[in-house]
């Protein structure tokens, strides 16, 4: 297993590390969004890879494969690879999350 260590490349999001094995590939961060912050900024957001997340701190409103959600501290969420989404926060409070995408080869 290689462990790819890597820093911040966007504000706000942190790649911790990346592992591309044999059979997947592995990546672990976090990401703070904002008081009144929209990711994306414009459009809508989609990846190869399944999302796994925990909101550790603030809430997040928008929509994932045509379904409205929000989120608060505490909760986790799926977002299937391929599944358009967009999120924004709409609270006082920097929204503090944990995330992982896996894909398999």
């Amino acid at each position: 297993m290689e462990i790819k260590q890597r820093g911040f490349h966007q504000q706000g999001l942190k790649t911790l590390f990346e592992d591309n094995s044999e059979t997947m590939n592995v990546a672990f961060g976090t990401v703070r969004i904002p008081p009144g912050e929209r990711v994306p900024s414009e459009g809508l957001s989609s990846h190869l890879e399944n999302e796994y997340s925990i909101i550790l701190k603030g809430e997040l409103q928008g929509e994932s494969g045509g379904a409205p959600f929000e989120v608060k501290a505490k909760d986790a969420t799926f977002i299937p690879a391929g599944e358009k989404h967009w999120a924004v926060n709409n609270s006082e409070e920097t929204c503090e999350i944990v995330w992982l995408l896996v894909k398999e080869k």
